[in-house]
């Protein structure tokens, strides 16, 4: 289960990230964080924009509301999305 909270009409959540994955994509759940496959390279901010990117596909919102609030130099990371809601969240979970 993916440990999240709603707030001010935004969704915060972790994320764990796998940097240079042959596509971006949902992986499903891990340690509690929503793991992501990017396609990425972890370099000068390329695989947190591919996130934003996602993330902002994912949940049809633009990317302006998806927000990186901890871990931007790291594979764990807290994202905030603006407009976002947990029944979302979870079919993404369920997708793998």
């Amino acid at each position: 289960m993916i440990q999240y909270s709603e707030k001010d009409r935004g969704l915060t959540f972790a994320v764990r990230i796998v940097p240079r994955a042959s596509r971006s994509e949902i992986a499903g759940e891990y340690n509690g964080a929503l793991r992501i496959r990017i396609a990425a390279p972890p370099v000068e901010g390329a695989a947190n924009r591919e996130l934003i990117r996602l993330l902002a596909r994912m949940f049809n919102l633009p990317q302006k509301a998806v927000a990186i609030v901890s871990g931007v130099g790291s594979k764990s990371k807290i994202v905030r999305i603006a407009g976002a809601d947990s029944a979302r969240l979870e079919q993404l979970t369920l997708l793998k």
